[in-house]
């Protein structure tokens, strides 16, 4: 009697999809953090927390969880207007706390309520303003602009077809060759006066010895902060927007899962909301599942969410042993990173689609996009959905 064929063990495909993973999320955590104006360390915690937190309570197979380049620019703002990080992490507790209210009350389908005039429009004022920020720092001097320059090139050369189509982009993605050439040239232009990169424009890790020294460097929030009423205004939009975030995410990536699995999107809202109370407990930045992320995950062969947890198990190997390596990379990359992701979310085929769809979808769209750059996010969705509504009235 012949056996049976003993299926191929997944945990192979999952170590394998989990090392680019985790290759990927390194340069975007700290790119996110930068844009975030919070600290550089706080962007690696959310990535450690979504990958091995969030990654063990969800249900979805193929998703990647960490700090979004759509909540960049509400940090930023939020950490401005409350005039202490310490403030700002009471916001993600409380955050965190709504979203799993959200998902016991069953509010998976919050991005069904939301107009795809006024989502694809706040992304795009979101994209506009990540790229506008980044201005500054690709022009801090001229290494930095060079540096910059460079590593836009190679992101850009390995989103063509010709690179796509080659097996070594599987595992050596842009983000991945940008900050080794970046690294590669700051020690180059070290000698040269005219193109040396000084401290303040490189990444600044804080160095630890041992894991224990690690959990040392953790920021804790303010709770002062429960009686300042702009605290829940924060956490209010965060919760939202996270989970829009979080929701549309999900759904790109169960419709690229060969398996057609569906997940659970209340299950994920929880999931998301255990994520950012211990992310705003010690220090990180909020956290939302991530559509780059998890179709570099998806791409790699990736079976089941063992992928999405060892790429956090991997961030946190790297704080501890690496920090060094780390602390070598130009801020110009980071940046060249972000404008990259701004312009994919802010690109000129988006306004074009709306356009094309008629002005019931266009002008809403268009609202939404100045609102959330002249105004914020909040400003954006609302003057949005309001245009939505008088333009689309019956």
């Amino acid at each position: 009697m012949s056996k049976s064929k003993q299926p191929k063990p997944f945990y192979k495909n999952d170590i394998s999809a989990s090392i680019v993973v985790f290759l990927v999320a390194l340069p975007l955590c700290l790119g996110i953090a930068l844009a975030s104006g919070a600290p550089l360390f706080s962007g690696l915690i959310s990535g450690i927390i979504g990958g091995i937190i969030v990654g063990t309570i969800s249900g979805s197979a193929l998703g990647v969880s960490g700090p979004a380049a759509g909540l960049a620019i509400i940090v930023y703002q939020a950490i401005t207007t409350l005039g202490s990080f310490n403030l700002f992490l009471v916001s993600v507790v409380i955050a965190g706390i709504i979203q799993v209210i959200m998902g016991y009350l069953r509010a998976g389908s919050i991005a069904h309520h939301f107009p795809d005039s006024v989502i694809d429009g706040m992304l795009t004022g979101i994209g506009i303003i990540i790229i506008l920020k980044q201005i500054p720092t690709i022009t801090a001097s001229t290494g930095a602009s060079i540096v910059s320059a460079i590593s836009i090139l190679i992101l850009i050369i390995w989103e063509t077809e010709f690179f796509k189509k080659s097996p070594l982009t599987k595992i050596a993605q842009g983000p991945l060759i940008a900050v080794i050439a970046g690294i590669m040239l700051h020690h180059i232009f070290s000698d040269n006066p005219l193109l040396k990169i000084s401290p303040q424009d490189m990444v600044n890790i804080p160095i630890t010895d041992t894991i224990f020294s690690f959990f040392n460097l953790f920021t804790f929030p303010d709770f002062s902060g429960l009686m300042t009423p702009q605290v829940y205004t924060t956490a209010i939009v965060l919760a939202v927007i996270a989970s829009l975030e979080t929701v549309l995410s999900l759904e790109a990536t169960d419709k690229q899962d060969p398996k057609k699995r569906v997940s659970p999107a209340n299950q994920e809202l929880k999931a998301q909301g255990v994520g950012n109370i211990i992310s705003g407990l010690i220090g990180g930045l909020p956290i939302s599942q991530v559509v780059v992320r998890s179709s570099a995950n998806q791409q790699s062969g990736a079976q089941t969410k063992l992928s999405t947890i060892l790429h956090g198990v991997l961030l946190l190997i790297s704080v501890v042993t690496i920090p060094q390596l780390l602390n070598q990379i130009p801020l110009a990359v980071l940046a060249a990173i972000l404008i990259l992701v701004g312009g994919k979310l802010a690109k000129p085929s988006i306004f074009i689609k709306f356009y094309k769809n008629g002005l019931g979808q266009f002008i809403p769209f268009l609202v939404t996009v100045i609102g959330v750059v002249y105004e914020d996010i909040l400003i954006g969705i609302g003057v949005g959905i309001i245009a939505s509504l008088i333009i689309n009235r019956k």
